[in-house]
């Protein structure tokens, strides 16, 4: 008898390697304000939260430590959309894994829903350019919900969506708002090693378990 009936997966640093395109964007908005580029290892660290937290974490790191306002934030958040919308999908590549893992979920009949933090505007055109679109029942993105993850609701909405219960989900993600989304929603949840995580080892995630690819999960989840 299998274990889950459904399958909740996160986006940027678990299906996709999407940091070259949110660097290029963020280094973008700083040069239009004046500001030099950041490492794209650094602006790796400020991903996981949403579009949002992405913009404020890269406009407040600057000499001053000045912390963007709202008018500020809204301007740097106008530009940085402005910029991402021409970039997004450009470098972004699925990781070793990830697409056998989603043929594997669906051979087996699991439905399947991405739930991420990033607005839909980029999410739906991002997963249409990688060719991954027609793997998802449901898209559940970080304006979809009047809350993002780590709150418990987006995954809930998905289980709804799907119309599977919680305990019946399995959470896939690269970072501490997968593992705590799916917690308190009561899904079980694994963690892929190579995302995010805004610079945190995996390690110190309370999950079920690590597994190195996607395709690794779909076996840990199909076992019998």
């Amino acid at each position: 008898m299998m274990a889950f009936d459904a399958v909740l997966l996160d986006l940027d640093g678990t299906l996709l390697d999407t940091i070259p395109d949110l660097a290029n964007a963020a280094n973008a908005m700083r040069d239009e304000l004046g500001m030099p580029p950041l490492a794209t290892e650094v602006i790796a660290t400020y991903v996981g939260k949403g579009t949002e937290n992405l913009v404020h974490r890269s406009l407040s790191n600057n000499p001053n430590g000045n912390i963007p306002d709202a008018n500020e934030l809204a301007a740097g958040l106008e530009i940085f959309n402005r910029h991402y919308h021409v970039l997004n999908g450009d470098l972004a590549q699925l990781y070793p894994g990830a697409l056998d893992g989603l043929q594997a979920f669906q051979k087996a009949g699991l439905k399947m829903a991405i739930v991420t933090n990033k607005p839909t505007e980029f999410t739906l055109p991002l997963l249409k350019r990688t060719g991954i679109d027609r793997y998802f029942d449901h898209v559940v993105c970080g304006d979809t919900c009047i809350e993002k993850k780590p709150h418990p609701m987006p995954m809930l909405h998905a289980c709804q969506l799907l119309q599977v219960n919680p305990e019946n989900a399995l959470a896939i993600g690269d970072s501490v708002n997968d593992a705590l989304a799916a917690r308190a929603a009561n899904i079980a949840v694994l963690a892929v090693p190579y995302g995010y995580n805004e610079g945190m080892d995996v390690r110190t995630l309370e999950v079920d378990d690590i597994v190195m690819s996607i395709n690794e999960a779909a076996q840990w989840a199909l076992r019998i």
